[in-house]
């Protein structure tokens, strides 16, 4: 059973060393200058073009989309004036307060893999059974899910955005803090009760989620539903961006890579379309039990390839390199928490 890549990709030509954007497409994106914030737009070859004449900040641009892209494409096209260069430039998370959809269980693979490895999913083994044999029957229910079942969403907090190469701050709670690349879809309009198509026709971009959690602190045994949460949602545990990419430009396929490296040593390495329920079929079901918003940040889980699965979390001093195919580059830097001197009130619940 493989556990790190699938699949073929396709050679990336096409991208831009500069920004790993494609050539011909252009990104959005939110920076830093000398204490100054500013939307950006950002073109392939590492020139930016401060958009902060015609906005304030790029939940402005998805408000109104369809309109701010035929904006935007007239920006793109225009002789280039005052441009100013990415790498001169802090990137800020890309949507300053975006609500956050997060998808769980919802890549075959990874879900076949935890069913095949994880004590609690060990009482279903048959007596005799191989990894291979059990991989196999879990794989063939994550199809069956993807077939008859339903997704699985929770809410995030905006509180734990951080930029694309700040620093991720490793808690005082929790002793796994684990890395979960995922592919963000970015709303441009708002819906209830979506049909898939209306759904597949709210997407406005995509852009890079790193879904940092502790799954040590997630189980709770003194509460009927047993999980919590928050904690996948501390300070700086989801670095996004640095670009949001027009779905215009984006094609969800097998030549479409998750990637995500620490300290040089490849962990995640899988196609993005590996879904148990695709964009449209998430964004449809969180239409039925939330008011969807412009701006709003759908994240479409994680592939293989955790720290839970190589046993190896992050420590302090660590550097993550992670990528998606034509969606641009994160670089983080982990350090620990400096608590100040102060110390968690209740602190970590012990499981009985």
């Amino acid at each position: 059973m493989s556990t790190e890549t699938s699949g073929t990709a396709r050679p990336a030509a096409e991208l831009d060393p500069a920004t790993g954007l494609r050539s011909g497409t252009f990104a959005l994106g939110t920076f830093e200058q000398e204490g100054r914030a500013f939307p950006a737009l950002v073109h392939p070859d590492g020139s930016v073009v401060d958009l902060s004449d015609r906005f304030r900040d790029l939940h402005e641009v998805f408000d109104d989309w369809e309109r701010n892209f035929a904006v935007l494409g007239d920006v793109a096209a225009a002789p280039a004036g005052t441009t100013l260069r990415l790498e001169d430039l802090r990137p800020l998370p890309p949507l300053s307060h975006p609500n956050l959809l997060m998808s769980g269980a919802n890549y075959k693979t990874h879900v076949a893999q935890m069913l095949t490895k994880n004590k609690f999913n060990q009482h279903n083994r048959r007596p005799g059974e191989s990894d291979e044999d059990f991989f196999a029957r879990n794989y063939a229910m994550m199809e069956q899910r993807a077939r008859e079942g339903t997704p699985f969403v929770w809410a995030g907090l905006h509180s734990s955005l951080a930029g694309a190469h700040d620093d991720v701050v490793l808690p005082v709670l929790g002793e796994q803090p684990d890395w979960e690349l995922e592919l963000g879809v970015v709303l441009g309009g708002t819906g209830r009760l979506l049909t898939p198509d209306e759904a597949q026709g709210l997407i406005a971009g995509y852009t890079i989620v790193n879904d940092l959690g502790s799954p040590d602190i997630f189980r709770r045994t003194d509460i009927p539903w047993d999980y919590d949460w928050i904690s996948k949602h501390q300070p700086t545990f989801k670095p996004a961006g640095p670009f949001i990419v027009p779905a215009q430009f984006v094609d969800i396929d097998d030549t479409m890579r998750i990637k995500l490296s620490v300290n040089g040593q490849v962990r995640q390495d899988w196609a993005v379309d590996d879904f148990v329920f695709g964009p449209a079929q998430v964004i449809t079901y969180a239409s039925e039990r939330v008011r969807l918003t412009p701006g709003d940040v759908v994240c479409m889980g994680s592939p293989p390839g955790n720290g839970a699965h190589h046993g190896r979390f992050l420590q302090d001093g660590d550097i993550i390199d992670a990528e998606i195919t034509g969606l641009g580059r994160q670089r983080n830097l982990c350090v620990d928490e400096d608590p100040g001197g102060r110390k968690p009130h209740f602190g970590l619940w012990k499981n009985r």
